[in-house]
């Protein structure tokens, strides 16, 4: 539960209230400008119409310098930002030659394989020579290589599944195979907080979707007595299929799944549990096999395991993990196995080396060490945030660190500022969160020394003071992780 200061959430309204009012006042003159010069096109419907529109027009375009920022090297723990100018008041940005190195708190980079490795880059450069860097055919026609075969043997075994099948992008896994899993007389009952993909994936497939509070296994357990007893709407027949949708670590909460509970509700009521572990699998978990691992959960407790490969393990796609009957059924009827391009070869030969490396296969215990890192830097960083007095969402081990902004007029501030100091951070704001609830989300990486994590700090800290969001400046402070020493100014 987000706990919003009163006179926080008191300023947040007015400031959107105030920022709608001129919007729509802009608006109106410019209708009547349109009107009088009558340069719109007679008889036909606007393109881009509701409050979407209006939301893009008025207030996104005015920060939109905030987002979208190229890089110009590698997502390291440091990279280049290209610096971009306008003279329009950012209605359109220019890229300069000028770039700025920033260390790079925005990048889902959790284990460090988005750079060069010492074990991985050599094999995907082997494999670009060998296979090129698209097969430019779908799987099912000439864009299966041998690769794609062994990738899938290797995240079967690696997530303790029978078997797997890859997909070449990871929104589209989510996407794709809900639609295929389930239809029309099934229900979906979904997690209030999962992802954009889940979502429309739900929408897309026909099903009836019903939602339960963000992690609230009792809630959970509500919706699905109701709608076991009240069957399908109109008919009240039994429903053709239940499937529960969960993520592993929410991306915008930073949050751990409650899945012993889950799953305990779900074998009760004896539906299926479709898991999103686009975050947590490489990310959590004694030897990174995700919240399986992490809580003490029999993946065959799981019916669909799905995730992604552009967090971890550097590169880009994601998977659905299962039965075999499951994985065979996948690959005769989903679009994005049958129609889409297959994932680059140069990307599959860097996943299956990632996982060698996770699982200490390439001969050394580099991977063992990434895991351990990872954790101990999100948790340093974590508590850290908390005694300065930032509102931090999440869960100790989750890489992500969403720190709360709220006010509108607080999200170009606070990654302005942090650009100037060279600290790039992501700030995230309406659709992809509520329109109130805006934030900038913090990746923490293995790849980050205690050095980059404590200038890091320095600077959150000081713009935080600047911009105004300690909002829990008075809370007492929480003793430090054994053997950090850490001054701020």
């Amino acid at each position: 539960m987000i706990k919003i200061p009163y006179l926080t959430a008191l300023t947040t309204y007015f400031s959107y209230g105030l920022l709608f009012a001129f919007g729509q006042l802009r608006d109106f003159f410019r209708k009547c400008i349109d009107w009088w010069s009558k340069s719109n096109l007679q008889g036909y419907a606007p393109i881009c119409l509701g409050l979407e529109d209006f939301y893009i027009r008025r207030l996104y375009l005015r920060i939109q310098d905030c987002f979208n920022r190229p890089i110009s090297s590698s997502p390291d723990a440091w990279f280049d930002v290209v610096e971009r100018i306008s003279n329009d008041y950012n209605k359109t940005l220019k890229r300069t030659t000028r770039v700025n190195r920033c260390l790079n708190l925005g990048s889902y980079n959790y284990l460090g394989f988005a750079a060069a490795d010492e074990y991985c880059t050599p094999r995907a450069i082997e494999s670009l020579k060998k296979f090129s860097p698209s097969t430019c055919s779908s799987r099912v026609d000439g864009g299966t290589t041998t690769l794609h075969a062994e990738l899938e043997e290797s995240v079967a075994k690696f997530i303790g599944k029978p078997a797997a099948v890859v997909f070449g992008m990871g929104y589209v896994t989510n996407a794709a195979i809900l639609p295929v899993l389930v239809g029309k007389g099934s229900l979906i009952i979904s997690d209030s907080l999962n992802h954009n993909s889940i979502v429309n994936g739900a929408r897309g497939s026909g099903a009836t979707i019903r939602v339960f509070q963000h992690n609230m296994p009792c809630h959970l357990e509500k919706v699905l007595r109701d709608q076991i007893a009240e069957g399908q709407p109109r008919t009240h027949r039994p429903w053709k299929k239940i499937i529960v949708v969960v993520e592993g670590i929410y991306s915008m909460e930073g949050e751990i799944c409650k899945l012993p509970e889950i799953v305990s509700v779900c074998k009760k009521y004896k539906v299926y549990i479709y898991l999103d572990e686009a975050h947590s699998i490489g990310a959590v978990g004694k030897t990174g096999r995700g919240v399986c691992e992490l809580l003490g959960v029999d993946t065959a407790d799981i019916d669909v395991m799905m995730g992604t490969f552009t967090k971890s393990f550097g590169s880009c796609g994601g998977y659905i993990a299962g039965s075999k009957d499951l994985i065979d059924y996948l690959r005769y009827t989903c679009p994005a196995h049958l129609y889409a391009t297959s994932i680059s070869p140069p990307a599959a030969q860097q996943i299956i080396s990632s996982i060698k490396v996770i699982l200490g296969e390439d001969g050394s215990s580099r991977g063992a060490l990434k895991l351990a890192k990872i954790r101990e830097n999100s948790n340093f960083f974590r508590s850290e945030l908390q005694k300065m007095g930032f509102e931090v969402l999440g869960d100790n081990d989750s890489p992500i660190m969403p720190v709360m902004l709220y006010n509108p007029a607080k999200i170009p501030a606070f990654s302005r500022e942090c650009l100037k100091r060279n600290v790039a951070v992501v700030t995230v704001a309406f659709p992809a969160t509520p329109l109130l609830l805006a934030r900038a989300r913090i990746c923490i990486s293995a790849a980050h020394t205690r050095e980059d994590l404590v200038r890091a700090l320095e600077v959150i800290s000081e713009v935080g003071d600047l911009v105004g969001i300690k909002y829990f400046p008075d809370e007492p402070e929480k003793p430090p992780l054994k053997g950090d020493r850490i001054k701020l100014e």
